[in-house]
């Protein structure tokens, strides 16, 4: 049974202390007393509507249907969503690597703890390069709707197409940490961090799951009654940064500049020669705009062309 507008906000959170991140999110404040979801909300100026729909959602991800996605208020739902991207960039993630590097040895010397780290910055700039993209230019386009205007080359479902799922390389990350890094029983710092990061993962995959069910749906609601009488907009919204495929050779290519090999042995064991490698590495570095061996071979663990057992210098990172 989900829950009502006429529950006590105290009772929600008894339920589900995790709903107290979805209070804080929205804006909502301690201090209810005995007041209803209703009341709480109605205080603080949040529509009632739009936080049940979440906390039952997160309850119950079955449980959309179109109903609920027409009563959203999408103004205060990207304003939830702002809030989570705040919280994430500027909180969650500078934390969990402030704790990862007091629980691990991360210079040169140690191979593992260097790259988990290297991992874990490259991940970070990909979550902070999405979730900038969304603050600057996909709710600025939902703005432009709730003012009757719509922009050229640009709908909801060019963001959704290219919406992926943030939480899946910090599953990568989790892995290798315990798979691949020796740790002593009582470090209770490197337990606390991979705790962390067990908890980023399943926040990260909420946050996406109400962005592609929740938002994506009620923009794109949005954007077809605003159609009917919308005059269009100056300027036209950016479409979501999209990265040039490599081909099979420049993976090969990729995968043997991250296992240490030089140009030379890359040549040979591809039986191609030393300038059409050079020529590959220049189109990989154009595709990618990673110029480093370091880059590409954490690009190469990443979209698992290589795996950890087969970079043999990691010193060079």
């Amino acid at each position: 049974m989900g829950y009502k507008a006429t529950d006590k906000m105290s009772s929600v959170i008894t339920r589900d202390y995790k709903l107290l991140q979805v209070m804080s999110r929205f804006g909502l404040a301690l201090g209810f007393g005995d007041k209803t979801v209703a009341e709480v909300c109605e205080n603080s100026g949040v529509d009632t509507k739009t936080f049940l729909n979440v906390v039952n959602f997160l309850a119950d991800e079955s449980s959309v249907n179109q109903e609920m996605i027409s009563s959203l208020h999408v103004p205060t739902l990207m304003s939830y969503l702002k809030n989570a991207h705040t919280y994430f960039l500027d909180f969650k993630f500078p934390n969990i690597r402030r704790k990862l590097i007091s629980s691990i040895d991360c210079s040169v010397a140690n191979e593992i703890a260097f790259l988990i780290l290297k991992f874990f910055d490259a991940y970070l700039e990909g979550v902070r390069k999405h979730m900038v993209y969304e603050n600057e230019q996909v709710f600025p386009y939902v703005e432009s709707l709730m003012e009757n205007k719509v922009q050229k080359n640009f709908n909801i479902h060019v963001f959704a197409s290219r919406h992926d799922d943030v939480d899946e390389k910090l599953k990568e990350l989790k892995n290798i940490i315990i798979t691949y890094y020796p740790t002593q029983a009582d470090n209770n710092i490197f337990y606390s961090v991979l705790f962390d990061i067990f908890t980023a993962e399943q926040d990260l995959g909420q946050h996406t799951a109400i962005e592609n069910r929740l938002f994506i749906p009620a923009v794109a609601l949005m954007e077809h009654e605003v159609s009917k009488t919308a005059t269009p907009a100056g300027n036209t919204v950016a479409e979501m940064p999209e990265e040039e495929g490599l081909s099979k050779r420049e993976k090969e290519i990729v995968a043997c500049v991250a296992k240490g090999m030089a140009n030379k042995e890359i040549a040979d064991a591809l039986c191609i020669s030393i300038h059409t490698v050079l020529t590959h590495r220049k189109n990989v570095a154009k595709k990618l705009q990673i110029h480093s061996a370091a880059g590409l071979t954490i690009y190469a663990i990443v979209n698992k062309l290589v795996e950890l057992k087969d970079i043999k210098d990691l010193s060079m990172m």
